[in-house]
């Protein structure tokens, strides 16, 4: 149909040869974006001759505008000669993927299968076949996949590199917003090719060599109506030709290319038979593409039997392709001229005559059947229900919503309408899509609600509203509706409610009363006292009041186990906020396994955030860079702002402790301007103090304190009554001068009689640290040795700082002798942990006490970057490639380049080298 790609393309040709000729070496992906009939599918079948000219596997699938509804379908069209290879791949990934297709149910009991392990499945099925042969997936009209099959593919094009698998899409433009993962190809690593309209000269040429012998009029009318489009110029002279009178410009309305070459299209259909169109009209509505179906439906259409012959006549005039079992349109404008061509009737009637011929196919059944109806209908509304469950449980949730969307247009009872609106605006806060949950709520919210719908409506705003500052009139609401649901008999909703209501309260403290209610009326919840929303309501309400009973139930739950990954997240989350990190990381690590396994990959950067700022707490650099980078990478991934907030907080305090402070400050500088676009004291309290971090490195005191005293501010946006005891260690350090050190022991004194009861190990050695700094001489030396009894087995920074703050007094008062021991155990513990400036300044005060050290030579983790490390880990703890692939999202092939990279820098040779190389640094 389009016009030959030789004429004019030189370029677009030489950039896709570029991709296809390096597949053997690297993969790479690529998105062709342009108007309709501007040469896109032309370009991408030119790839594909050329692919498989050089012995590449082309694995290919084509959007239809009928299937988007249709979970999976265009994943299934690209991967279905791979089927026989699923059994090769790991259990999980095998019943995920068979489950995405509908060729298997999942267990009884079983969780739907997460999107993300079927994305991972099918990475690893295109790298099982790319050990035989490169791939290139070549996709046409990208704008028609179904939703899922568009993440998958965006999944893949973030892990492109390593494996010799290339991705060709081909877009129409305009849809790129509406496309999902297509909508920012950048952040995806897809190149962009953007066809524009042949120059004259090229469209002269192509005129010529379709079209000889054209009447010059009609010829000079074609140029101009085509403007340089290759279809308009192949298709527009057979319907100027055979109209003079629409050659002339005044003859025909300024209408816009693409509605012209739909109409050219829509001109052959007059001169076709009856059972013609009608078949073309099935086909049109059709969203399989099945030679038999459609038949079968022309037939139930139009009363008479319909075989092949009547499409006889389509195919001669060049609109549709056929063979033994497919039937499809030469263009996707044909589909489009036929659809508009038929009246709103005939377009009902096709959709009823495939519902009632696809037996045996209830959710194609379902949406045509939608599709048929012109008013509201109950039955089909809860077909649609069904339709959304089977799709949820194919880990197709994009699929669901749009289910239940439509099922609500068609709820003849009210209470029907709300719950379907309420569950579809559910899964689109689970998708990240929350312009379209707040429309679904706007939708439900003035309709008539009982208490339970309600309160899921308040508990979904709050999904809406995550990073809204505290509200005292919402607070009161959130406590209210919970109440109501408890007394509707739905206790699990109104802890879920308080739940917020705590979250809300540990951002910004509204005042006491409010959170003992919060708590209060929790507690008064037939739900075990074990119960992790329970726990996490105590530790967010009332860090310090109830921090004792969090701690104590924290425990008890460490010793008895049993609890799952979402609920070890909840717990992990509690311990934080209740300062309780020596049980967190405990929680934390146990979510990340699970939540890895299940592929929950929102909620697993939500924990590996958290899971880093414990690692920070410890210094424990293997655990804390490999976790922030993955973080960062899966917030992007998952459009997760708040949390990418978090990770970049988190990375820059290991950059400030390792002293790279360049990279300290532009980190907390990105962190702070995407925080300041949202009101969360939380996030704004943990950028000033990792400021004071970074001051305190570069040895800038005074910048220090008045970053950090910010937190302790009741004016400032940061004030945060919760971080202070983790921000009253950096403010003792950085209190130089003697109206710094008077703020900070008022500031000190403030928390001794607020959190010093809170029973968090944490909280005692930061207050103690504070103390010894704090303290006049005359009480130093005992407040020093008071800090040093304490436990500090999980904060060996804050006690190598302790150490270097006793040093530095003992060699001020002339005790040089003394000094050195301290000076010298923080000296060592700090070159152990890798804090480069804290080292230096230890070196520099034992310098002054008369004994000099050297330097440590560079770690050898300090090599790599912090994904190497993360690899370089799995693989000396035993992990296979395919192993360390499964965890974390990247196909063994990309793993086995990681590792190559890796052996240099460590200067070994094998796997079985690793364990002692990391060990001994």
């Amino acid at each position: 149909m389009p016009g030959n790609i030789l004429f004019g393309r030189c370029a677009e040709l030489a950039i896709v040869d570029e991709l296809v000729d390096g597949l053997p070496e690297r993969g790479g992906a690529l998105l062709i974006q342009g108007a309709p009939g501007i040469g896109k599918s032309t370009l991408l079948a030119h790839a594909v001759t050329q692919a498989e000219k050089s012995g590449i596997t082309v694995l290919r699938a084509s959007g239809v505008q009928a299937e988007t509804h249709l979970p999976f379908a265009g994943l299934h069209q690209l991967t279905r000669t791979l089927m026989d290879r699923v059994s090769q791949l790991p259990p999980a990934q095998a019943d995920a993927l068979r489950g995405a297709f509908g060729m298997a149910e999942p267990p009884s009991g079983a969780s739907a299968p997460q999107f993300f392990m079927i994305a991972l499945a099918t990475l690893s099925l295109l790298g099982e076949a790319t050990a035989e042969a490169p791939l290139l997936l070549a996709v046409d009209d990208a704008q028609w996949l179904d939703m899922p099959t568009l993440d998958v593919l965006g999944f893949l094009a973030r892990r492109l590199g390593a494996e010799p698998l290339g991705l060709l899409l081909a877009l129409r433009e305009g849809h790129s917003t509406s496309c999902g993962v297509l909508a920012s190809p950048g952040t995806l690593g897809l190149r962009e090719l953007r066809l524009t309209p042949l120059e004259p000269a090229a469209a002269d040429a192509l005129l010529d060599a379709r079209e000889p012998g054209l009447d010059a009029a009609v010829r000079r009318r074609v140029l101009e109506l085509s403007a340089g489009n290759p279809l308009a110029l192949t298709e527009l002279p057979r319907t100027l030709g055979t109209d003079r009178a629409t050659a002339e410009p005044a003859a025909s309305a300024a209408l816009p290319l693409t509605a012209r070459l739909e109409q050219a299209f829509a001109s052959r259909l007059a001169d076709l038979p009856p059972d013609t169109r009608s078949t073309l009209l099935i086909t049109a509505a059709d969203d399989g593409g099945a030679l038999a179906e459609v038949l079968a439906a022309a037939s139930a259409l139009t009363g008479t039997e319909i075989s092949t012959l009547s499409l006889e006549p389509a195919i001669a005039a060049r609109l549709v392709t056929a063979d033994a079992f497919h039937i499809g349109f030469t263009h996707p404008l044909v589909r489009s001229a036929v659809l508009g061509a038929a009246t709103l009737t005939d377009r009902l009637a096709a959709h009823g005559a495939l519902a009632d011929v696809l037996h045996g196919q209830p959710d194609r059944q379902a949406w045509h059947r939608a599709a048929a109806i012109g008013r509201r209908d109950e039955a089909v509304a809860r077909q649609l229900d069904q339709v959304a469950l089977r799709a949820r449980g194919r880990g197709a949730t994009a699929v669901a919503m749009t289910a239940l969307e439509r099922a609500t247009t068609l709820s003849e009872h009210p209470s029907g309408t709300v719950s379907r609106l309420l569950d579809a605006a559910e899964l689109g806060l689970e998708l990240g899509r929350t312009d379209r949950a707040s429309s679904l709520l706007q939708q439900a919210e003035p309709l008539e609600l009982g208490v339970r719908e309600r309160s899921r409506l308040l508990l979904l705003r709050e999904g809406l509203e995550v990073d809204v500052a505290t509200s005292i009139p919402r607070l009161h609401l959130l406590i209210t509706t919970a109440e109501r649901a408890a007394d509707a008999g739905d206790p699990g909703l109104a802890l879920r409610l308080l739940r917020s209501a705590a979250r809300r309260c540990w951002w910004s403290d509204p005042e006491r009363g409010l959170r003992e209610r919060v708590v209060a009326v929790a507690e008064r919840l037939p739900v075990p006292e074990l119960h992790p929303d329970l726990v996490y309501t105590l530790a967010a309400a009332t860090p310090v009041e109830r921090g004792a009973t969090v701690i104590e139930r924290l425990e008890r739950l460490e010793r008895e186990g049993g609890y799952d990954a979402l609920a070890a997240a909840t717990l992990g989350t509690a311990a934080t906020m209740a300062n309780a990190y020596d049980h967190a990381a405990g929680f934390l690590q146990h979510a990340v396994a699970g939540l890895r396994t299940q592929g929950r990959l929102g909620l697993l950067a939500q924990t590996l955030v958290s899971l880093a700022f414990t690692a920070v707490h410890t210094v424990d650099w293997e655990t804390g860079l490999p976790g922030v980078a993955e973080a960062m990478r899966l917030a992007e991934e998952n459009a997760q702002p708040r949390w990418l907030t978090g990770a970049r907080i988190a990375k820059a305090q290991f950059a400030a402790l390792h002293g790279d402070l360049d990279t300290a400050l532009t980190v907390i500088g990105e962190a702070e301007r995407q925080g300041l676009s949202v009101a969360n004291p939380s996030n704004l309290a943990f950028i000033q103090i990792t400021r004071g971090l970074i001051g305190l490195a570069a040895g800038n005191h005074a910048e220090a304190f008045c970053c950090v005293w910010r937190v302790f501010d009741p004016a400032d946006p940061a004030y945060h009554p919760y971080l202070q005891t983790l921000a009253i260690a950096e403010l003792a350090e950085a209190a130089t001068g003697d109206e710094q050190r008077d703020m900070a022991r008022g500031a000190l004194h403030r928390l001794d009689a607020t959190a010093g009861s809170s029973g968090a190990q944490l909280t005692r050695v930061n207050l103690g640290f504070a103390h010894a700094l704090l303290s006049d001489d005359e009480h130093a030396e005992e407040r020093f040795r008071s800090a040093l009894d304490l436990d500090m087995a999980h904060s060996p920074f804050t006690r190598a700082r302790l150490m270097l703050a006793q040093g530095t007094w003992l060699r001020r008062h002339r005790r040089v002798l003394e000094a050195r021991i301290p000076l010298r155990i923080a000296r060592e513990s700090f070159e152990a942990l890798g804090v480069a400036p804290w080292c230096e300044r230890a070196r520099q005060e034992l310098r002054s006490a008369g004994e000099g050290s050297k330097r440590q030579s560079r770690a050898d983790w300090d090599l790599l970057t912090p994904q190497e490390l993360q690899i370089a880990k799995l693989a000396a703890d035993g992990l296979t490639n395919r192993e360390i692939g499964q965890q974390l999202y990247l196909s063994p092939r990309t793993v086995g380049a990681h590792l190559y990279r890796i052996f240099p820098k460590l200067g070994i040779t094998s796997r079985g080298q690793l364990r002692d190389k990391l060990n001994a640094s």
